[in-house]
């Protein structure tokens, strides 16, 4: 059974909730450039996913590094795995339109997509791949539908991906239950994206991204 669902569309719904904020601005793209969206759920398997693209096809893409409000975890780096910036310097970047999107993913923690990483990228003759949120996703693509791949990463169910963030042995209840909970939410989008990439095996799903994605960049 094909697990590839490829959707030709714009979606025209809007977008709107208490939850999240949001600011986008528009942005010139020439037309030979690119951008590669990776969104799913938190533990549906986008960062394994990204990974690899980027592996494969490291002559051709480039991870966008995001900006991020939180503070940094294990080995992470800055300007590496994220920008990690204040809460006044975020403000400020928002109020100078320097993000392609922003969004506050959990209560009080930002995340974003500045337009000088993208740029960055594009001078290097390579495509970004912008591992981000499911709204944010959504947003980028709504301002460049032209220019965009976006490729939606879904768990098998949402029981199994529970057990997958249970496995990292990093949740408390209280985040479990609101990862939980936001990713039901965000799995109602799934019809939002250019493809649909149901991961119930990680190296099967390497194999699907990698198909969609070849055609792309060529």
């Amino acid at each position: 059974m094909e697990r590839i669902v490829i959707l030709i569309h714009r979606s025209c719904m809007v977008l709107s909730s208490a939850d999240y904020l949001r600011s986008f601005t528009s942005m010139m793209i020439p037309s030979h450039q690119k951008i590669l969206i990776i969104t799913a759920p938190s533990g549906a398997g986008k960062t394994s996913i990204t990974r690899h693209l980027l592996k494969t096809y490291s002559g051709k893409l480039e991870f966008s590094i995001s900006a991020a409000t939180r503070q940094s975890r294990g080995s992470e780096k800055h300007g590496v795995d994220y920008y990690f910036i204040s809460q006044e310097e975020f403000n400020l970047k928002i109020q100078q339109e320097e993000f392609v999107e922003w969004e506050m993913v959990y209560e009080g923690k930002y995340y974003g997509t500045l337009k000088t990483e993208l740029q960055r990228i594009w001078n290097k003759g390579k495509i970004p791949v912008l591992d981000i949120d499911v709204k944010g996703a959504i947003h980028v693509q709504q301002q460049f539908p032209d220019s965009t791949l976006s490729i939606f990463i879904e768990p098998p169910s949402v029981d199994e991906l529970k057990k997958r963030l249970l496995s990292r042995g990093t949740e408390t209840e209280q985040s479990l239950n609101a990862r939980v909970g936001k990713a039901a939410y965000e799995l109602s989008f799934n019809h939002s994206f250019n493809h649909i990439l149901i991961n119930a095996d990680l190296e099967k799903a390497f194999v699907e991204a990698s198909e969609i994605v070849q055609p792309f960049i060529d």
